[in-house]
């Protein structure tokens, strides 16, 4: 084989490599933990394949939104301070695949309160230091979780719907990045405003603690 053929074929194998290879890089960038999580969704959840969805990592405390195993935004979140669990009245964060179910707080203003999914007309002071608010206020916008695994975080008393948790803005953004809520996944109000309109009822969330 001549030398141009030699190098020809070393570049179409580099070209396979890369192809294959490519969006596991790009996802293991922003994700300090590498591939693992990739492995572990293709093993566990096999209709994540396209790679659409939210990824909730609790160990972390981070949320990405990830296209085609690409993360193309990464959130800093508060998961629950008691860890994760899926029943009901442990405070935890349920773990597993979920969708969002319902979307709440279209007009509410940054840092606007919410009660049972409506506005109040009252809007949080927000914090960006350690202060630690005695009432766990709901703020600017609601997207609603549903599980999808029966007997994990749906049905019976491991509902995340029933438990009503949420990934919703908080006042407590200096908290953000440790366990913090009391089940909900909490978000800065700027970020899940933004989150919220590019968010479609149905997107899948997995919520993983690995």
């Amino acid at each position: 084989m001549e030398n141009h053929q030699i190098r020809f074929l070393l570049f179409r194998i580099f070209i396979l490599i890369a192809a294959y290879w490519l969006p596991v890089s790009s996802f293991s960038q922003d994700m300090n933990t590498g591939i693992s999580e990739r492995v572990f969704i293709e093993q566990n959840y096999p209709q994540l394949k396209e790679g659409n969805f939210l990824l909730v990592s609790l160990k972390e405390q981070k949320m990405y939104r990830v296209r085609n195993w690409t993360a193309i935004n990464t959130y800093i979140i508060s998961g629950a301070k008691a860890g994760a669990g899926c029943k009901s009245g442990s405070n935890q964060t349920p773990t597993g695949l979920h969708f969002v179910a319902e979307k709440y707080g279209d007009d509410v203003p940054l840092g606007g309160i919410l009660k049972a999914r409506k506005y109040t007309g009252e809007i949080a002071e927000i914090y960006t230091d350690e202060t630690d608010v005695k009432t766990d206020f709901v703020t600017t916008r609601i997207l609603w979780l549903k599980g999808e695994e029966k007997g994990i975080n749906a049905g019976g008393n491991v509902d995340s719907y029933s438990r009503y948790i949420y990934i919703h803005g908080t006042p407590e953004e200096g908290l953000l990045g440790k366990p913090a809520s009391h089940g909900c996944i909490r978000m800065k109000n700027q970020e899940v405003t933004e989150l919220f309109d590019v968010t479609s009822v149905g997107e899948k969330v997995l919520i993983i603690n690995i």
